[in-house]
């Protein structure tokens, strides 16, 4: 099975940016005007799902997507150095098997990234978060959930700091 990559003829991607071939299908779309990175790596792994990049997005060196349970990434969006997006989760529960022969658990929804997001360095973003328009994510921050627009979040555990 071949990868599907589109990427507008506005958009800049890194001779240094790392796109591997999926086994399954999954696609790659990145809009226009947006720029990939140096060592972004983009590896379709975990899942069939699909990585769909917005308009005006920046995504800095370093960043690693998986392409999981899918992922969707609104316009005017920044994502800071050494970001992991991550929509995928092992299956541990069954203790006759070892964990790494159980395979993917199920999907909690991939991850949405709305517009007019700010993600900062070494953001770790799971299966099932949604991060609405407007939103800030502090550095360093595990995002599992939901984050409400307009407001910026930080932190393991995730917390909101204030309202913006």
């Amino acid at each position: 099975v071949e990868l599907l990559i589109k990427i507008h003829e506005t958009a800049k991607i890194s001779s240094k940016c790392d796109i591997e071939d999926s086994i399954r299908g999954s696609s790659i779309e990145i809009g226009a005007n947006s720029t990939i990175d140096s060592f972004v790596k983009f590896k379709p792994a975990g899942g069939k799902g699909d990585i769909k990049i917005g308009n005006r997005v920046y995504i800095n060196s370093c960043c690693v997507l998986y392409s999981g349970n899918g992922i969707s990434i609104g316009d005017d969006v920044l994502i800071s150095a050494n970001c992991t997006l991550a929509p995928v989760n092992h299956e541990y529960t069954n203790k006759s098997k070892k964990i790494s022969s159980q395979g993917h658990a199920s999907s909690k929804g991939g991850v949405t990234i709305e517009d007019n997001v700010w993600i900062g360095s070494n953001t770790v973003i799971l299966d099932g978060s949604h991060i609405c328009s407007g939103t800030v994510i502090a550095a360093g921050s595990l995002v599992r959930e939901k984050c409400e627009s307009n407001r910026v979040f930080g932190g393991n555990p995730l917390r909101e700091i204030k309202k913006i």
